[in-house]
């Protein structure tokens, strides 16, 4: 009796321990699960954010001050931003951080590559068309060519100080510069970086048009990224299956103003002063690198089909979806096991490039 007595409590024992361990774990599971959610609105747009797991809200309070910091530093029309003193400083040098450094050297690389598609000097043609204050203008030939002969994206210098980590920018007196192009990126993928190091493990944050991700989600699945519809914002044409990724989309339809029955949209080409005409209806970069995405999205835009996909083979790195003005969708090769049409793109006929 005494033997069937010992071996009854610790039966019972094992299964209190058993059961305790078993609301640990789904307690744990539960935290691991918490969604947490905000919407931030910088940039010019409304950006969410959501983070899962027990230090979701802390990740959030992170990518927020990385974002709100990134939008006070390169607002070019702020007098007390890092661009408005690069803009400003008549031809002398400027100390700029680490973040605007990356930016820089990411959007030289993809200028040199593509032949100029990419010029974060159009600045003051993209002000001229009335994209920085909405008073939208269709500029003469002749006010486009003044301001063309401003571009020196080619005569920025660079300097870099290993000892202090820090950077100087010198850009000739008469030009001026934006970050439009590649913002959004940069600041999503610091955005996710401050994430991580507060023990962030799984999240997706949108920057309008700018997807990043951080792991993969909380159940071990893939993220799927909705590819926005052209020709309708609310809607969808396909999907992307990712891991930890930036994908980043650009297209016309994002800002533009219609004159005399003629659209005209921002995505301004370097070598004419006027939108860019490609025949692309959007671009979409799938690329571990937040700030090179964006870079790509715009500059794979004004090269139009034939020379972005020549670009791809050339220089790889990154995968690519292009929608075009006569219904085609082409993805490369990368994408094959990935990505999906859905019901909102069943006009749009698929192929894949090698």
């Amino acid at each position: 009796m005494k033997h069937t007595k010992t071996f009854s409590e610790r039966m019972r024992r094992i299964l209190a321990l058993s059961l305790a361990l078993l609301a640990a774990l789904s307690l744990a599971a539960c935290g691991e699960n918490r969604k947490s959610t905000r919407e931030v609105y910088a940039m010019d747009t409304i950006m969410t954010l959501t983070a899962y797991g027990t230090d979701g809200e802390k990740g959030l309070d992170a990518a927020e001050s990385v974002i709100l910091a990134m939008d006070v530093t390169l607002d070019p029309e702020l007098t007390t931003s890092t661009v408005y003193a690069i803009n400003h400083a008549k031809g002398q040098s400027v100390v700029i951080p680490a973040q605007v450094a990356k930016m820089l050297s990411t959007a030289k690389t993809v200028y040199d590559q593509s032949g100029g598609a990419l010029d974060l000097s159009i600045y003051p043609l993209v002000k001229r068309w009335g994209f920085v204050d909405q008073k939208y203008y269709k500029p003469t030939e002749a006010e486009i060519a003044g301001d063309l002969s401003l571009l020196c994206f080619d005569k920025i210098s660079l300097t870099s100080f290993p000892s202090t980590g820090s950077y100087s920018l010198t850009l000739p007196d008469y030009g001026e510069i934006s970050f439009a192009a590649v913002a959004k990126g940069c600041a999503a993928e610091n955005a996710v970086d401050a994430m991580r190091q507060v023990g962030v493990k799984s999240a997706i944050i949108s920057l309008g048009g700018n997807v990043q991700t951080l792991g993969v989600k909380p159940d071990g699945s893939l993220w799927k990224v909705a590819i926005q519809d052209p020709e309708n914002p609310d809607g969808y044409v396909a999907t992307v299956r990712v891991g930890e990724m930036a994908v980043v989309t650009s297209g016309p339809y994002e800002r533009n103003f219609t004159q005399k029955g003629v659209l005209y949209h921002h995505i301004l080409n370097p070598a004419t002063g006027h939108p860019s005409s490609s025949s692309l209806r959007s671009v979409t970069i799938l690329c571990d690198d937040g700030t090179m995405a964006d870079c790509l999205s715009t500059a794979m835009f004004v090269l139009g089909e034939s020379k972005a996909l020549n670009y791809w083979r050339q220089y790889g790195g990154f995968e690519m979806i292009l929608i075009t003005n006569d219904d085609r969708i082409i993805c490369t090769k990368g994408l094959l096991e990935s990505f999906t049409l859905e019901q909102g793109g069943s006009k749009y006929s698929v192929s894949y490039c090698e």
